[in-house]
């Protein structure tokens, strides 16, 4: 987590450098990749960091507090990523069990969520995770954060980019449309 803020500050500082703009910067990630996405936003607007244009959130690790909603007793042990397995992925990444209460573990957790970047949220239906991104949904929504969310129907955990599927089955399309987009409307 400190080393994706990090980055993110860095780019800020030498965008120019690297042939960027710093007022066109956006994060994103899969998964615990979605985590740190989510985490840098919150840190950026909490600690007076870059402004973060937009957030690409794919199946995003909100909430590590708990594996216990409805959609990590649906599908407990029934895809890709389990419950048990994500019950382990926390165990390595935590040093303290209260370390998951923190927003910039658990940014589902965080009290306030105005502020942030908007955001596209993309979702699996089958997924463990996905009790919790609906709720993040919900909560930024709630804050007035301009969120389009789309929960793909049938899918489970990694889908994203999985070559077997084509482009608008595994989310490619959607996230490239709008991250070009958003982007060509400039700073």
């Amino acid at each position: 987590m400190d080393d994706a803020y990090a980055s993110t500050v860095w780019l800020a500082k030498h965008a120019h450098d690297v042939g960027g703009d710093s007022r066109r910067i956006a994060v994103g990630g899969d998964s615990a990749g979605g985590n740190l996405a989510a985490v840098v936003s919150l840190r950026a607007r909490d600690q007076q960091g870059p402004e973060i244009r937009f957030q690409l959130l794919v199946y995003p690790i909100l909430d590590v507090s708990t594996c216990d909603r409805q959609s990590y007793r649906r599908c407990a042990d029934r895809f890709i990523l389990t419950r048990t397995g994500m019950e382990w992925f926390r165990d390595q990444y935590l040093q303290r069990d209260e370390e998951r209460m923190s927003p910039y573990v658990s940014p589902l957790l965080a009290p306030d969520l105005s502020r942030l970047p908007p955001a596209l949220i993309i979702a699996a239906e089958h997924d463990v995770l996905t009790d919790e991104i609906r709720e993040y949904v919900t909560r930024l929504r709630e804050a007035a954060v301009p969120v389009v969310y789309s929960e793909y129907k049938g899918m489970i955990h990694g889908f994203f980019g999985m070559a077997a599927l084509d482009r608008k089955s595994n989310g490619l399309e959607e996230a490239g449309a709008t991250v070009r987009d958003l982007f060509r409307r400039g700073p």
